[in-house]
């Protein structure tokens, strides 16, 4: 039935869809009689920098005798428009947002005819003749995304992917690597337009690990149109990498060295001929991350009144990851994609935590901690991707499977000991925990143009099972044997299977566009304990009724309405609203506590729902000649939105220390409304100017456990870039950021600046380029922050990483600089492949 559901839907919908356009193109282009026999006008629109496929791109038909009457049409996903008219004399135009408009004036058109390959450049500043794509970024706009070219971003060399992103208008990551959009944490990672085993299944630490030179562009998708899966109530990120298309047999070796040890190398290698192209990227990257936080802490109840604790951190990094792809061409009109990608890292993390604890302004004790934690990391994925465009009309049939797994464990031994004013050992404890994720996805799409507008439909199915083993021994210095704690010794598996079917519907008439959509999910959630923990105890310490074995189901309905009015050539208003889901993740409802210390724990919560979210966007866009300008005002209403607390447990270590237990939970709303603007100035050859700004408030309220948790912020982020181009091909880029200070029902953060500089040259006939970065220039990338509750308040300082100077040598092989970064085909890396996500 399910596969018979997106047959009958276009059958059903097809009269409705058909009649209005031939009706309109029979009146509407004054040449001839009425019952002239029509002629078809069709052709293909591409990027004219990229070669990418324009979508939503319009043929405009002027008659040359009556100028009144306009006809014409939009191209497809593959940029292709077939638009019938009758025989006349026409002004012909291309038209499509942010792109200048290609001509044919006083075009006499008596038979069907085919006006071929047309590429549209972007309108922005005149660039020198020599100049190539790869060396500026740009901006498009499209129905339901800003898609950022990161270009030659000098800043990137001997990064990762999460610093690349840092630099990418509305996102910013903050010193723990926690990704935002719009100052919202909950916000979709994709890769190449899917879930990928590259970005973690969910979590964003594998990014740290990945280069980011591997990044061809960004998507910002703050309104996603109804093929995006709704979850994310912030938006979607869409990280597409790099694939080399030009024929033949080229890439590219990329080199870093870095203090603190910061080393890499990345191999890039593409073989294409016209029947397949095979692409590979393998890299290897050993990485040392120093940190050091601090906290001063103050208690109302307990043995101490203050407590300070002073940590070290040294996080090592050894990753290795490859991905190899065959793109196989059926015919000139299908193909087929492979792909295997493999990742495995190895990490080794040490912290020192020196602990004094006062009475009465007086140190009573003094301790020393240590935590060694080795984290072992392995991940697959399977891709296969099939495209077929299914007639010269713009017909398109898409189908997409994916399989991915991966498997962490990790081993930790944690050792506490009294220095002052005895030496003794306090505690020594053994963590095992080994995490394991399964991922499938199906997915099948399939578009249908219908004259002057496009019609599509599809399904998506994931169906995703994280089962954790946490297993915590601590030693029974009374007989010095390590015994099990059966209270925090538990296998908790968490299945997550969402299927869901998508229409979208988009036209235009005249300067107007429009994309409608609509998303029907249904989300089923499952969590299973196997331990020895007595249930009821745990309700208790939880506050809640709740049951840890749950089965919950959701079923809702997802639209979208995405508009574009061209107020002219070079300006634009648009305005889009999506509803959308946030589903928590396995760790937020496994009811096990664990640790980070004796004293603070987390807690997972089995009754936490998800999140619903309604989101408005209005934007604007201006070019000039040298200048682009962007802004938006939106709006987000979130229910059920959740919210991390602090609270007492009512339990206290062996030494007399509170132990203090957070949690997640579903707090009644929060309302979110915010103003960014981006510019992009480019007033010489030699200098561009880039920054952005984004300013937001955001209110929440709710009540848990007797305690009000309502909370009103104000807090804002800006970022500013400036590339100078010196002589003897020497490049200069400066990245400036500052967040400025926020706060939530408990925690107030000040502001954060950090100062980024990098040179590079080209060298070895333009086939080399050597660059040194400096990540993090003033030393001033830390967290600084206040929190207070009922029984306590704690002022900390956390820094994740030191400054960071890199130097790297990239050298290209059978490949010019400018990179043709794409051609034919959907292969992943491309910008074809978002296509498909659904």
């Amino acid at each position: 039935m399910k596969k018979l559901f997106p047959l009958l839907l276009i059958l059903a919908l097809q009269p409705i869809f058909s009649q209005t356009p031939q009706g309109e193109r029979g009146r509407g282009n004054g040449q001839g009689p009425r019952d002239a026999t029509p002629i078809k006008i069709t052709g293909k629109v591409l990027d004219k920098e990229n070669d990418i496929p324009l979508e939503y791109a319009t043929l405009v038909l002027q008659s040359v005798e009556n100028p009144d009457q306009i006809s014409g049409g939009i191209t497809d996903l593959d940029g292709n428009f077939n638009v019938e008219a009758k025989p006349g004399k026409y002004n012909i135009s291309i038209e499509y947002i942010s792109y200048k408009t290609y001509r044919l004036p006083n075009q006499t058109l008596t038979a069907s005819t085919d006006l071929g390959t047309i590429r549209l450049a972007l309108d922005v500043a005149q660039l020198d003749a020599v100049e190539v794509v790869g060396e500026k970024t740009t901006v498009e706009v499209r129905l339901d995304k800003k898609i950022y070219n990161i270009g030659k971003d000098l800043t990137n060399s001997g990064a990762t992917i999460t610093d690349a992103l840092n630099n990418v208008p509305s996102v910013d990551v903050d010193v723990e690597g926690a990704i935002s959009l719009r100052g919202n944490e909950n916000v979709r990672i994709l890769i190449n337009g899917k879930p990928s085993a590259l970005a973690g299944f969910g979590s964003t630490d594998a990014l740290t690990q990945l280069p980011a030179d591997a990044i061809e562009k960004v998507e910002v998708i703050t309104s996603p149109s109804a093929r995006y899966d709704a979850e994310g109530t912030a938006g979607i990120l869409n990280i597409i990498l790099k694939k080399e298309k030009t024929l033949g047999f080229n890439g590219s070796v990329n080199t870093t060295i870095g203090y603190p040890v910061n080393s890499g190398i990345t191999v890039n290698a593409n073989l294409r001929t016209d029947k397949f192209n095979i692409f590979n990227t393998t890299g290897y990257s050993y990485r040392d991350a120093p940190g050091n936080a601090f906290f001063d802490n103050t208690y109302t109840s307990g043995s101490f009144d203050r407590i300070i604790e002073d940590r070290e951190y040294n996080r090592m990094r050894k990753g290795f990851n490859t991905n190899l792809g065959l793109e196989y061409f059926i015919t000139e009109e299908s193909s087929i994609t492979g792909s295997v990608f493999y990742r495995t890292s190895d990490s080794e993390d040490s912290t020192e935590n020196t602990n004094q604890r006062f009475i009465d302004s007086a140190i009573s004790s003094e301790t020393f901690r240590t935590e060694d934690e080795t984290e072992d990391d392995e991940n697959y994925q399977f891709s296969l991707n099939y495209v077929n465009n299914l007639d010269d009309d713009g017909q398109k049939l898409t189908v997409d499977l994916q399989y991915s797994k991966g498997e962490e464990t990790k081993f930790s031994i944690i050792e506490e000991n009294n220095t002052v004013p005895n030496q003794n050992l306090l505690v020594l404890e053994n963590v095992y925990e080994i995490e394991s994720e399964n991922e499938y996805l199906v997915q099948a799409d399939y578009v249908l143009p219908m004259g002057d507008s496009q019609f599509e439909v599809g399904y998506r199915g994931t169906f995703e099972e994280d089962v954790t083993d946490y297993r915590l021994d601590s030693l029974n210095q009374s007989t010095n044997q390590f015994d099990i704690n059966e209270n925090l010794t538990n296998m908790f598996t968490y299945t997550e299977n969402v299927n869901a079917l998508y229409t979208q519907y988009g036209n235009k008439f005249g300067k107007f566009s429009f994309l409608l959509g609509l998303r029907l999910e249904n989300t089923q959630l499952k969590g299973q304990l196997d331990s020895e923990f007595d249930t009821t105890e745990l309700e208790e310490q939880l506050g809640v009724d709740v049951d840890v074995n749950f089965d919950k189901n959701y079923l809702g309905l997802f639209p979208t309405l995405n508009f574009i009015l061209e107020i002219a050539e070079n300006e634009n208003i648009s305005l889009g609203y999506n509803r959308r889901i946030n589903r928590p993740r396995g760790w937020f409802v496994n009811p096990f506590p664990s640790r980070s210390s004796r004293t603070n724990i987390f807690q997972g919560n089995p009754d936490l729902n998800p999140a619903f979210s309604n989101a408005f966007d209005l934007g604007y866009l201006k070019r000039w000649d040298k200048l682009t300008l962007t802004s938006s005002i939106y709006y987000q209403r979130e229910t059920d939105s959740f919210e991390r607390v602090q609270e007492e447990t009512g339990q206290t270590t062996t030494d007399g220390i509170e132990i203090i237990r957070s949690i997640p939970i579903n707090l009644s709303t929060n309302d979110r409304i915010g103003l960014e603007a981006g510019m992009m100035y480019n007033p010489t050859k030699w200098l561009r100017l880039n920054s952005s700004f984004n300013f937001f408030q955001f209110s929440t309220e709710g009540m848990f456990n007797g305690i009000d948790y309502g909370a009103n912020n104000t807090s804002w982020f800006a970022r500013f870039s400036s590339k100078v181009s010196l002589p003897s091909k020497i490049d200069w880029q400066t990245n400036a950021f500052y967040r400025g200070p926020s706060q939530n029902a408990q925690t107030e953060s000040k502001g954060i600046f950090s100062l980024n500089l990098a040179f590079s040259k080209d060298i070895l006939d333009d086939n080399g380029t050597i660059s040194m970065n400096v990540s993090d220039l003033l030393n001033s990338r830390k967290r600084r922050s206040f929190t207070e509750t009922e029984f306590f308040t704690s002022e900390s300082e956390f820094q994740w990483r030191r400054r960071q100077i890199t130097l790297g040598f990239v050298y290209r092989f059978n490949q010019p600089k400018e990179r043709n970064r794409n051609g034919r085909g959907n292969g992943p890396g491309e910008g074809g492949e978002e296509e498909i996500e659904g």
